[in-house]
């Protein structure tokens, strides 16, 4: 069977809602009046941009994903004058532990059986490991195969949009992935992988950009999108 991936914390997981309803509770605790939603959009913002400069050379020092998300809320905390690094390392403990509670988007835990039918089904994410078995998606994935691919940046040594991160993955067997972010189409694409782009709010492509090949409002849409590709 042909290989399908999903991006995690965009295609699989809204991690906005999720994230931002953890850093609300984070907020209230210290006492703090700032949005949840407003803590998370800049510690998302900073975090993607050190996942990018991360080093992707063979021997380059690798920093992992919980660490990216503390220099980014250590980094938030410090330009709105919040807290200590002392505060950001204990509070980005405390949002990494609700990872479990992101909510799946709504056609997520319908369609994901439908599209293991007729693929093989896995995740190609920006997390590590030990994260990523918190998620509601790890369980789902490990009740659709016993050989489900688990494709952490951890495992892969780079962070999207890295293009050797897609290389490997394709060299692992992956023939199309479903992202829905600008960065993870263009990553996608250029590394010569078919892209079915899923629209989730917030996430748009780059209209300057590759374009994918084929898009989709729903993940109930995705087989009848593979058949077609499959013949």
């Amino acid at each position: 069977m042909a290989w399908v991936t999903f991006d995690l914390f965009s295609a699989l997981i809204d991690a906005r809602t999720g994230g931002s309803a953890a850093l609300s509770a984070i907020a209230a605790t210290h006492g703090w009046s700032v949005p949840g939603t407003d803590l998370y959009d800049e510690w998302d913002t900073r975090s993607k941009a050190g996942q990018k400069d991360t080093p992707a050379g063979d021997g380059a020092p690798w920093v992992s994903f919980a660490e990216h998300s503390r220099r980014a809320l250590a980094a938030t905390y410090a330009a709105r004058g919040l807290a200590t690094d002392d505060d950001a390392a204990a509070d980005t403990g405390t949002l990494l532990g609700t990872l479990a509670d992101w909510p799946l988007w709504p056609d997520v835990a319908a369609a994901l059986p439908e599209v293991a039918r007729s693929h093989r089904v896995g995740v190609l994410s920006n997390v590590d490991d030990d994260l990523f078995a918190r998620t509601r998606v790890a369980p789902l994935v490990a009740e659709l195969s016993d050989d489900a691919a688990v494709l952490t940046s951890q495992r892969l040594g780079a962070y999207k949009p890295a293009a050797r991160l897609y290389r490997r993955a394709a060299g692992a067997g992956v023939d199309v992935h479903v992202p829905a972010s600008a960065r993870d189409t263009r990553g996608a694409l250029e590394a010569g992988l078919t892209v079915v782009r899923v629209e989730r709010p917030g996430h748009r492509v780059d209209p300057d950009g590759p374009q994918p090949q084929h898009e989709i409002t729903d993940l109930t849409d995705l087989p009848r999108v593979l058949a077609t590709l499959t013949g």
